[in-house]
């Protein structure tokens, strides 16, 4: 009897609990979704553009689909600051256009007077110096041809089955031939050569804002002379340097001073001013083959684009660690015999930048000038007199 009161009275405390249960479930399953009269319901999650500027807790852990896109950086503009009053505007349009968004600077001189026509980024052109990576080639070419320690076509052993001449060697910016090059002449020499090619002075004749490029004192800690003949180590070269010196090789020797007019009276009365005349008449061709071979088979591929109008140039390529950044060089001029043409490109950024792309971009201008008959020889006029009856 005992054991049948206390389950009757368990029974009694179970039953008002099991019907709470179930009216709360009920209550549960009914909720409205709304809480309030023209209230709209909540969306499940924020919509995309939301979560763009929306501040996101550290702690929390953003699922995949919703990460953002980072806006790309803004187009560089070398062409902001610039003056083009008496620029060439036909070969400025040309320069822009090829230069595009890299950062650096572009110049276009005619060898035959020192005239610039043009000079894109211009601040990046006048204000600085920079490490003429391979370029620098071209002085040590000149000065081992001088001094006899090299023939154009005469091999030099760079290892035990390795041989080079001169113009496989400038093709394709041999450093270890130009390091044992630059051993062989030395300091003293190197450096007098280098100011024979108006290296560490001002290239421009009154260029307002034109700094000059700069030579060492001494040969670098690390590497030696050869440092400074294969690779520019311890030089400063400017734009503007680099574009006399490369017409000073275009024009048979005459380093000009580089002249820019600002209006159309001063081209109207523009005179060329001779800086110097190079005795190197006889070492030009040993050195433009070379140049012509890098254009053709070598670093500077990309600049060509028709045989009948070839261009030769040297590219450069390293690390500035002063500027903290990457070079890219082409010093270059086409063989024409109109309107023959010196387009110096100098790049500047990342890894990505070097001297073939440099090579492109001048390429790129020469082209597009053709295309426009810039370089087609003038038409024939003729002088005869006719007479009538």
């Amino acid at each position: 009897m005992t054991r049948g009161i206390s389950f009757a009275l368990l029974l009694c405390l179970l039953l008002p609990c099991a019907r709470a249960v179930q009216t709360t479930k009920k209550k549960k399953k009914h909720k409205p979704a709304a809480t309030a009269v023209g209230s709209k319901p909540k969306p499940k999650s924020a919509p995309l553009h939301a979560s763009l500027t929306a501040v996101t807790p550290r702690s929390a852990t953003p699922h995949p689909a919703a990460k953002t896109r980072l806006r790309p950086l803004p187009l560089f503009d070398p062409t902001q600051g610039d003056n083009v009053d008496g620029d060439d505007l036909e070969v400025r349009r040309a320069a822009v256009e090829a230069l595009g968004p890299f950062d650096g600077t572009v110049v276009v001189v005619d060898p035959q007077t020192g005239r610039i026509l043009t000079m894109v980024n211009q601040k990046t052109a006048l204000e600085s110096g920079f490490t003429p990576c391979s370029t620098i080639k071209l002085v040590t070419a000149f000065a081992a041809l001088n001094e006899g320690l090299v023939a154009r076509s005469t091999p030099l052993r760079l290892t035990r089955y390795t041989q080079l001449d001169l113009i496989a060697a400038l093709a394709h910016s041999n450093n270890p031939y130009f390091t044992i090059l630059g051993n062989r002449l030395g300091f003293e020499r190197v450096i007098r050569y280098a100011h024979l090619f108006g290296l560490g002075e001002k290239a421009g004749w009154d260029i307002p804002g034109e700094r000059p490029g700069a030579l060492p004192d001494a040969p670098p800690q690390y590497g030696g002379v050869g440092m400074m003949t294969a690779y520019g180590e311890g030089i400063e070269l400017t734009p503007l340097e680099l574009a006399a010196l490369v017409s000073a090789i275009a024009n048979g020797g005459t380093l000009y001073h580089l002249q820019y007019p600002r209006s159309q009276e001063e081209i109207d009365h523009f005179v060329p001013r001779v800086k110097r005349r190079l005795d190197i008449a006889r070492w030009i061709d040993d050195v433009k083959v070379g140049m012509r071979a890098a254009v053709d088979i070598g670093t500077a591929h990309r600049a060509g684009y028709d045989p009948s109008e070839p261009i030769l140039g040297k590219t450069g390529t390293c690390h500035d660690s002063r500027a903290l950044m990457h070079l890219g060089w082409f010093g270059s001029f086409n063989d024409v015999e109109r309107n023959k043409l010196v387009v110096v490109v100098l790049l500047t950024g990342g890894r990505a930048i070097n001297g073939p792309i440099a090579a492109g971009v001048a390429g790129s201008i020469y082209k597009q000038l053709s295309e426009q008959k810039f370089f087609a020889a003038a038409p024939l006029v003729s002088t005869q007199i006719c007479c009538t009856q």
